[in-house]
């Protein structure tokens, strides 16, 4: 079953699970602040897309940390230090279903190809 990863208020993250009812697939929902996120799991996802994928200087949480802690975001140590601290920096949503690679991000495109793929 696939399992999407995000936090429930994102509204990126409702547009896909709108998505993911609208086409009755069924699938699990990890909120990052209720369900957790843990060193093991989080290097998982940076294994398969790396640091630079997950964490989401375009977003809010970033923009409100002062600049000296932004730039002491340079490998992925301290990227991973951060995502543990603030889980709402990782870009979001993360879909991973069993034998696909893990998707980052939402549009209904990709979504389509996704689960359509052979």
């Amino acid at each position: 079953m696939p399992v999407l990863y995000g936090i429930k208020n994102c509204d990126t993250v409702k547009k896909a699970r709108r998505w993911l009812d609208e086409q009755q697939i069924a699938y699990r929902f990890h909120d990052y602040r209720a369900d957790g996120l843990d060193a093991d799991m989080l290097q998982r996802f940076i294994a398969e897309l790396g640091w630079e994928a997950l964490l989401n200087t375009r977003g809010t949480t970033w923009r409100k940390l002062d600049e000296t802690r932004r730039e002491s975001i340079q490998n992925a140590t301290s990227a991973v230090a951060l995502m543990l601290e603030m889980p709402a920096i990782i870009k979001r949503p993360l879909l991973c279903a069993p034998g696909k690679p893990m998707l980052l991000g939402f549009t209904g495109s990709s979504y389509e190809h996704y689960f359509n793929e052979v």
